[in-house]
């Protein structure tokens, strides 16, 4: 009875341990991580995808009364087909390669955006109808939410590639699951990390760049609540 005992102790303390030994490898935490940024970035391509869903009625706003802004249009269409043709499933956040060309086409997407805006300035009647003045304020909302989204998942990258590159969860990363660092967003082209101006109180111009997202998210996060 006693050895029957002592063996049943010895294999429940050897469940244990071995419990807190995976544990401590990452077992639980380096999925939470994983889910976590899937998550965010689900998050990033709502917004932009918000984004797009505005843009033709935008277009279709300032064809009525900038016919001669066809161009500008023209390329703003464009861009947007282009970006919305180009999605990134969470799967595809460990390729660098995959995730360039995602933000790049968002990046051009938002230049192009940016001269439309700006070549607005030149028409008052414009500037004051209705509709326009609300698809300017959901634009502005949207560009915030978009440096919000874009912050979290940056965060919560950081956080998951810290955990499978520190010990011991590092051992369960490339052990168990064969982790991949995850890509934070960057912009790729020139200002695109920049929101395009909005506002028609004065000439537009474009803000100055942040550092990074983390240091823009929380006056954005105010403004597109």
């Amino acid at each position: 009875m006693a050895a029957s005992f002592l063996s049943r102790l010895t294999r429940f303390a050897f469940v244990a341990a071995a419990a807190a030994g995976l544990s401590a490898c990452g077992v639980n935490s380096i999925p939470t991580a994983e889910e976590n940024a899937k998550a965010k970035w689900a998050d990033v391509q709502n917004q932009y995808q918000r984004r797009a869903d505005l843009i033709p009625n935008l277009v279709a706003t300032v064809k009525g009364y900038a016919k001669q802004e066809q161009d500008t249009l023209t390329k703003v269409t464009e861009a947007r087909a282009k970006a919305t043709s180009v999605q990134i499933s969470a799967a595809d956040v460990t390729d660098p390669a995959k995730m360039a060309q995602y933000q790049a086409a968002q990046g051009q997407l938002s230049a192009g955006l940016g001269r439309l805006l700006a070549s607005v300035e030149a028409y008052p009647d414009l500037k004051s109808n209705q509709n326009f003045l609300a698809l300017q304020s959901q634009l502005e909302g949207t560009e915030n939410r978009i440096a919000v989204a874009r912050r979290d998942y940056n965060e919560a990258v950081q956080a998951y590639n810290t955990t499978i590159r520190t010990f011991p969860a590092v051992i369960g990363a490339k052990v168990i699951y064969g982790a991949k660092p995850m890509v934070p967003f960057q912009a790729t082209t020139p200002g695109a990390d920049t929101a395009p101006t909005v506002s028609f109180d004065s000439p537009a111009a474009p803000a100055a760049a942040p550092a990074n997202d983390n240091a823009a998210a929380p006056a954005s996060q105010a403004a597109g609540q």
